[in-house]
């Protein structure tokens, strides 16, 4: 799961991209990137780490341009490493970056054609370069010195007719201008705005619609999936659908974790989203044990917060926090390797011993997905002087292995997967265990948008909307991207030298040191 942005505007637009990148940073904490483009020359400035870091000042003062794209990475497919960090850029033809967010399910296929047929070469395992070379390959074969937006949805067109799996994806073409589109099932959320300046109108697409208001972009929709947008180097809008079929399916995992709950998806307010899901897992509270000795609800801070606030009220409970957050933890269920998610969690949060001392207490998180965090907390809690201690969870249980851009690759490394929710409940200390029913968490989402006819929810029902995956794949990303296989992989990368890179175009280096 990444963050993407990208800004066609009539000023500069370095500052903008590093605040989005910034409101943006709850999606990806591995890497941070952006390009800008002056006239052909294209200025780009990446590396590891949090986008704070990532950039200083004086790279900001070259990160010259009134266009660029951005991107935050948190990683899935491939490995972590300054040569991974996004956008990534192809020399042929006229100069392309790429930010990508999403996982193609075909990357390994797509790798070998790339090779063999379209006589490319690759440079890293990440599909996000496969993805930008299918893309360029597409568009040379126009044949344009002067590629036209019918030229750019066509190359479009047929990345649809190649890609398999999910992306939603914004880009720059050097001195022609700002390209965005999204995979035909929409999985992957994507959005954009537009403002007026005195010197002409300003458009933006982003991963969500918190970035664009954050910076003042009005009219804000989602990008239609098999949609594309270009937005040409004189400042002019161009949309089209670039699929035959094509079919709203998002992702309803960005609901219960990753998007900020002031963001709007595809109609869906995330934060009613998420009180809908604690109303109806208090509901589910109330069918199971009407006669419940609860005391207080308390929420695992962040993403759980919205939900537990809504579950207490209808309980009937009061709700209190419990938990006290370092900041400057990163996001436990992202994080590689569970010696370091399972280290960070009391490094994370802190027991208000007060609010546990004597009683029974319902936890609430947004998911369970490995269960090293919960365990953790539950015992926290225990230590804290917790009497009873109960877990609910506003998602379902997470059974399957994600394909579509969630770090949820191999089934073994979840705690669900094989178990019922008592063994679970066992496993990670509660005294009782409440996971919410699947069709509850669809009608959460699905009251926002009644046109939404389904939901991708894959890793609580198996069920792979793109149609390719079978178990021979499942047992393919399981062995190259479950934990022991990211540690050996981190090994190797963390002996890499940090790196800001540089590209050129126009026969002119302007990398960033």
């Amino acid at each position: 799961m990444c963050g993407v942005v990208g800004i066609s505007g009539t000023s500069s637009v370095n500052l903008r991209l590093y605040d989005a990148l910034t409101v943006l940073q709850h999606r990806g904490q591995d890497a941070a990137g952006i390009v800008t483009d002056s006239e052909g020359e294209l200025h780009v400035c990446k590396n590891v780490g949090l986008a704070r870091d990532v950039f200083r000042s004086e790279h900001m003062a070259r990160l010259v341009g009134n266009i660029g794209i951005g991107h935050v990475r948190y990683p899935t497919a491939g490995s972590s490493g300054p040569a991974l960090a996004q956008p990534f850029y192809v020399n042929s033809p006229y100069g392309i970056c790429i930010a990508h967010n999403g996982n193609l399910t075909n990357a390994d296929d797509l790798r070998k054609h790339i090779f063999r047929s379209d006589l490319r070469h690759l440079n890293t395992d990440s599909d996000s370069e496969v993805l930008l070379n299918v893309f360029a390959h597409e568009l040379q074969l126009r044949r344009k010195l002067e590629p036209s937006s019918s030229d750019i949805f066509d190359a479009v067109t047929n990345v649809h007719m190649r890609c398999r799996g999910a992306y939603a994806v914004v880009g720059l073409i050097a001195n022609h201008g700002m390209f965005a589109f999204r995979d035909t099932f929409g999985i992957r959320p994507l959005c954009y705005g537009s403002r007026e300046t005195e010197s002409g109108i300003e458009y933006a697409v982003a991963s969500e619609s918190v970035v664009l208001d954050s910076m003042g972009f009005g009219s804000i929709k989602d990008v239609q999936p098999g949609e594309a947008l270009f937005v040409d180097k004189a400042g002019k809008i161009h949309f089209k659908q670039c699929a035959e079929k094509h079919e709203l399916v998002p992702c309803i995992f960005e609901h219960v974790y990753f998007a900020r709950p002031d963001s709007m998806m595809d109609d869906i307010s995330v934060y009613k989203c998420r009180l809908r899901m604690g109303e109806k897992l208090a509901e589910k509270v109330l069918r199971l044990k009407p006669d419940h000795d609860i005391d207080v609800v308390i929420p695992i801070p962040d993403t759980s917060r919205v939900s537990a606030q809504a579950m207490a009220e209808t309980l009937g409970i009061k709700l209190r926090e419990g938990f006290m957050k370092n900041r400057y933890i990163g996001r436990t269920f992202i994080m590689p390797g569970q010696t370091q998610r399972k280290k960070s969690v009391r490094q994370k949060l802190n027991a208000v011993k007060l609010e546990f001392a004597g009683k029974n207490v319902m936890l609430v998180d947004d998911s369970i997905v490995r269960g090293t965090t919960s365990q953790e907390i539950i015992q926290m809690a225990r230590d804290a002087g917790a009497n009873k201690v109960y877990m609910a969870s506003a998602a379902p249980g997470v059974r399957y292995p994600n394909v579509y851009g969630i770090d949820m690759p191999s089934a073994k490394e979840l705690i669900a997967h094989g178990r019922t929710d008592e063994e679970v409940g066992e496993l990670i200390g509660a005294d009782w265990i409440v996971y919410q029913d699947l069709e509850d968490l669809v009608l959460s989402a699905a009251e926002g948008n009644e046109s939404i006819k389904r939901f991708e929810c894959s890793v609580f029902n198996g069920d792979y909307i793109t149609g390719d995956v079978d178990e021979a794949y499942l047992a393919h990303i399981d062995q190259v991207r479950n934990d022991n296989a990211k540690s050996g992989a981190d090994a190797v990368v963390g002996s890499e030298k940090n790196q800001v890179i540089g590209i050129h175009n126009n026969n002119s280096v302007v990398g960033i040191n």
